[in-house]
C-alpha cells in the first residue's frame, strides 16, 4: 500500500520526502520522440532538473546502453556536474539494483519519474515501484513517447493502477508551497524566467514595471 493520501494537504509532495529518477533523456530516445516537441520535453525536464536542485531534492540520473543510445542531455548534466548517469542493460530502471539501491537509502516514498519513452521506460518502473509501497508520481510533460497515442495509453494505464500524473510546474509549486520558504524564492523565479514560457515572460514583465518610474498622469497621457 502507498502512503500519501489521494485528497487533502498529505496528497501534496513536499521537498522533504521527495526523490527524482530522470530516466534515458538520451538522443536515441529524442530520435523518435513524436508525443511533443523534443524542444518542449528539454525545456521542462531541464526546469524540473534545477527546482530539484534547488529544494535539495535527491535526483538519480540513469541511461540505458549509454555507449549505443547517446550521453544524457547536456541541460540536464549541468544541473549535476558531479553526477554520473547510472548506465544500465536493463530497460525496467526498476529492475537494475544500482539505481534502487540509491532511492532505498534515501528512504524516501515520493518517488518522482520522468522519463524517455513513457510507455516503456517510464511505466514500467512506476508500476513496479507503485507495488513496492512507493507513491508514484509521472512528470507526464517533462516525459514523452513514440507517438501522441503511446504516451497517452501509457498514462491511462499508471492512472489505472495508481499512479499520480503532474505537470513539472505543479512539482515546483508543491516543494515550493508557501512564499516565506524565502531561501527558494529567488530560485523558483530564475526557473520560471528561464523555462516558465508565458509565465517567465510575465514575470520579467513585471520586474521591468516595478524598476520604471511611470510617466506623468498614467500610461498614455
Amino acid at each position: 500500500m502507498t502512503r500519501t493520501a489521494k485528497a487533502g494537504l498529505e496528497a501534496l509532495l513536499t521537498p522533504e520526502d521527495s526523490i527524482l529518477v530522470l530516466i534515458d533523456h538520451q538522443p536515441f530516445q529524442f530520435a523518435n520522440l513524436n508525443s511533443h516537441d523534443p524542444a518542449t520535453i528539454v525545456n521542462n525536464v531541464t526546469g524540473l532538473a534545477k527546482a530539484a536542485k534547488a529544494f535539495d531534492v535527491p535526483t538519480v540520473l540513469t541511461t540505458v546502453l549509454e555507449e549505443r543510445g547517446g550521453n544524457i542531455i547536456k541541460q540536464i548534466q549541468d544541473v549535476f556536474p558531479e553526477q554520473t548517469p547510472i548506465n544500465r542493460t536493463w530497460v525496467n530502471t526498476w529492475q537494475d539494483r544500482n539505481v534502487v539501491d540509491v532511492v532505498e537509502k534515501t528512504g524516501r516514498k515520493q518517488l518522482i519519474i520522468a522519463g524517455l519513452w513513457t510507455e516503456v521506460c517510464v511505466a514500467m518502473p512506476a508500476l513496479q515501484a507503485l507495488g513496492e509501497g512507493y507513491d508514484v508520481f509521472v512528470v507526464t510533460d517533462a516525459s514523452g513517447g513514440a507517438s501522441a497515442e503511446s504516451h497517452d495509453m501509457a498514462v491511462r494505464r499508471l492512472v489505472q493502477a495508481g499512479v499520480v500524473p503532474i505537470t513539472w510546474l505543479a512539482v515546483a509549486s508543491e516543494w515550493q508551497r508557501d512564499w516565506a520558504r524565502t531561501e527558494t524564492v529567488d530560485a523558483l523565479t530564475g526557473m520560471l524566467t528561464e523555462h516558465g514560457g508565458g509565465t517567465g515572460v510575465a514575470f520579467a514583465w513585471e520586474l521591468q514595471l516595478l524598476a520604471t518610474t511611470p510617466p506623468a498622469g498614467g500610461i498614455g497621457r
